[in-house]
């Protein structure tokens, strides 16, 4: 037999021919959701069914981040991926990437192709973003007139300033003709000169916030010459208008703290930068007064009128030192030369002449200190304490012995 392929062969073949059809590598299909089930590796294992068919299909764990909810058995669901086969087993089944809800899949398609678009136009670009106004007074706000979100608006747009003025333009937010009202509301505060305008409304379906995915309403927030801050749904909610506007806020809510400045807060910022301040001018002139005194202190200290009055004050210390230094060394001479004196009196003839001793000299005024030195019949003077005597020398005997010299 000719051309006998084996079972693998055949499946490869294919799987070759579900791989090159376009078609069927990126396709969306909506189905019941049935036999639905988690694995532990994370991936989902399910079957899609309508009324006469069903299809495998599997959600690999990689592919879960883009699911928001829980896939449960019942559930109508959209599901975008390509189909291919499992080659042992020899089935086809979709190998989902993204898993919408029934009634989403179709508008999140178009927003996602919108935003694609938009994307590489440049308008979600940083560099077209204005910045937002840090005191805002006059701020714009395009919304229903009625509702939660300008209620919440203007709540907190008086607990924060209730200086600002607020100026709403009452669009429809929601169901038909609500991109071009607010189109129209935007264009409209646009022209009355404010320092930013809010776009936004409360939470929602997709289908309620779909204005604000449409391409009008993009394009009018990007052409605004006033700042805008758009401000739909809740936190989790993200529409075009959040990509094109110069700042995205989770909430109305949010959109207006961001919008409006705390008066009060910046009151009190500002009065405790002006006690800082004062209390640094304080310090400061604090320390510049204790600088000057001492520079004072100083300037007085070598002053020449100072200098001067140092110097003499140094001068008559130094006079007084010295006249005391010689008042002690003219007592100190003094005592000395009476002690000297005292010496000289002890040692003195008249001394020894007042206690009845006579001083002899020969007739030269010669001290006579020994016999052997006189003869008989020489002069010799005699002083006495009151007097002298001229007397002849008669008899010399010397001391021990008697004798006569002729």
């Amino acid at each position: 037999m000719n051309n006998v392929y084996t079972v693998s062969q055949v499946n490869s073949y294919i799987k070759r021919i579900f791989t090159q059809d376009y078609a069927l590598s990126n396709i969306y299909i909506k189905g019941e959701v049935s036999n639905c089930k988690y694995h532990s590796s994370g991936h989902i294992y399910f079957t899609l069914k309508d009324k006469s068919s069903v299809i495998a299909a599997v959600m690999f764990a990689g592919n879960r981040s883009g699911l928001s909810f829980r896939l449960e058995d019942g559930q109508t669901v959209i599901a975008l991926g390509g189909i291919n086969v499992y080659e042992r087993d020899g089935k086809y089944q979709l190998y989902a990437k993204q898993i919408l809800l029934d009634g989403a899949g179709i508008l999140y398609q178009q927003y996602e192709e919108l935003k694609t678009r938009l994307g590489e136009m440049g308008m979600f670009s940083e560099e077209y973003k204005k910045p937002i106004p840090a005191y805002a007074l006059k701020v714009g706000i395009v919304t229903a007139k009625t509702g939660a979100a300008i209620q919440d608006i203007i709540n907190v747009a008086k607990r924060r300033n209730p200086y600002v003025k607020l100026y709403l333009y009452p669009a429809k937010v929601q169901g038909e003709g609500a991109g071009a009202s607010i189109v129209k509301g935007i264009e409209t505060l646009d022209r009355v000169g404010l320092d930013t305008i809010i776009i936004g409304r409360g939470g929602g379906s997709i289908e309620d916030l779909w204005a604000f995915n449409e391409e009008i309403v993009a394009r009018a927030i990007f052409n605004c010459q006033t700042p805008v801050i758009s401000g739909v749904g809740h936190e989790t909610d993200t529409t075009i208008a959040d990509y094109v506007a110069d700042m995205r806020a989770p909430t109305p809510s949010a959109a207006c703290e961001l919008a409006v400045f705390d008066y009060y807060g910046l009151e009190k910022n500002l009065s405790d930068a002006g006690y800082t301040m004062y209390k640094l001018l304080r310090d400061k002139l604090d320390r510049t007064r204790e600088r000057l005194d001492n520079a004072g202190v100083r300037m007085k200290y070598l002053s020449p009128v100072n200098q001067i009055y140092q110097k003499k004050q140094y001068t008559a210390d130094l006079e007084t030192k010295l006249a005391e230094r010689i008042s002690r060394r003219i007592r100190e001479t003094r005592h000395e030369i009476a002690i000297s004196a005292e010496k000289l009196n002890g040692l003195s003839p008249l001394a020894r002449l007042n206690k009845g001793y006579a001083f002899v000299t020969d007739e030269s005024g010669k001290a006579i200190k020994s016999v052997e030195n006189i003869n008989t019949d020489d002069l010799v003077i005699i002083e006495l304490q009151d007097g002298q005597i001229t007397s002849k020398v008669t008899n010399i005997t010397k001391r021990g012995e008697e004798y006569a010299k002729s």
